[in-house]
């Protein structure tokens, strides 16, 4: 059974709005899953549903076999990370790990068990008498996680924890946070709009757009096999490459040509998800798989180049329309030289020209 789940859940505003339209999606004990969508898709509310924060229009949550919809947040044995740390300013960190311990009438000594013990465990020790406004943004944050895990949980639950730190800080704060959670195994829901901590972080994620999900997968099938061309564009820095074909034929394997004639492509159909409503459909290519070839039927000039360090994005306009690939760090090509591209079609998504669902 489930651990986590969710059927058919709303959220309305008053005034008409919806924020939520109908989700179903479910997490198995241990699991950790990231909502991942662009802002305003309903990926908060939807945590702060589960939490108990908001209050559900529709459906039904289920925590641990039990329907929790309408039950308040204290009854729902969750741990909830937010954003913004939430600290009390005029408690010390020791104070604020145990808040949730003395609300909950845990007694003075194992009240400082715990504290100690997760402090040491965070690298928070040393600062046990500092208060917040002595610490820096990641330590703030480190408190506000230790602070949820003291309580040991059946469920966590995280609001964009990393928004507000530096590159650094957010690297050594999703260190920490997938492991611990490695190590505890406890049932996890991390809200993000950052792709690169969904990919690191999560054993599936769910995408969301409009209030909608558009995909539930493991990162490796929401990058290779987008369900639609949102998610392929969404998913992926820089999403996929689009191009608009027309549909010669179907059996097997798409035969596609370019819009302006100048690719004709073979492209195989794994676990086709149907046949297209039209005749016209869009190739979508991710940048690693459009390469530089003096042979290649796409001829392009190149646009602009994004130095990365450990490689180098080349934007080319061609006939096909603008495409992006990734070519070595210390390869450059210049604004304005001319290029042939070739892409590599056994990679390729391809998505029907009407409904924009994967084919």
């Amino acid at each position: 059974m489930s651990y986590l789940r969710l059927e058919r859940l709303e959220k309305t505003y008053p005034g008409g709005t919806r924020a939520v339209d109908g989700i179903d999606f479910s997490a198995e004990q241990g699991e950790f899953i990231v909502l991942l969508g662009p802002s305003g898709c309903g990926k908060t509310t939807t945590l702060r549903m589960i939490a108990g924060l908001e209050l559900a229009t529709g459906g039904k949550i289920h925590i641990a076999g039990r329907e929790v919809t309408r039950l308040r947040p204290s009854q729902r044995d969750i741990g909830m990370v937010f954003q913004f740390y939430a600290l009390y300013p005029h408690l010390s960190v020791r104070d604020n790990i145990a808040f949730p311990l003395r609300a909950a009438g845990l007694d003075v000594a194992e009240t400082a068990r715990r504290v100690l013990a997760v402090a040491e465990q965070m690298g928070l020790g040393r600062l046990l008498d500092l208060y917040p406004k002595q610490l820096s943004g990641g330590d703030q944050q480190k408190i506000a996680l230790a602070r949820a895990i003291v309580r040991r949980p059946a469920m966590f639950l995280m609001d964009e924890p990393l928004g507000t730190l530096d590159a650094d800080q957010r690297l050594a704060m999703r260190e920490l946070i997938r492991s611990e959670q490695l190590d505890s195994r406890v049932t996890t829901v991390y809200v993000t709009h950052d792709q690169e901590e969904a990919m690191s972080l999560a054993d599936r994620i769910v995408v969301m757009s409009q209030g909608r999900i558009r995909q539930v997968g493991t990162p490796a099938e929401v990058y290779d096999r987008p369900a639609d061309r949102f998610v392929a564009m969404f998913v992926g820095s820089p999403g996929m490459n689009f191009i608009a074909c027309q549909v010669s034929s179907m059996q097997d394997r798409l035969q596609l040509v370019s819009e302006q004639g100048q690719l004709r492509l073979d492209v195989p159909l794994v676990e086709p998800r149907g046949g297209p409503t039209s005749t016209s459909a869009v190739l979508g290519i991710r940048c690693e798989h459009v390469h530089e070839d003096g042979d290649g039927p796409i001829h392009g000039r190149v646009l602009t180049e994004e130095y990365l360090g450990s490689a180098r994005l080349v934007h080319v306009d061609t006939q096909c329309g603008r495409l992006v690939l990734r070519s070595g760090a210390t390869t450059s090509l210049g604004p304005g030289s001319a290029i042939r591209l070739r892409l590599d079609a056994a990679q390729a998504s391809v998505f029907d020209g009407a409904t924009e669902v994967r084919l």
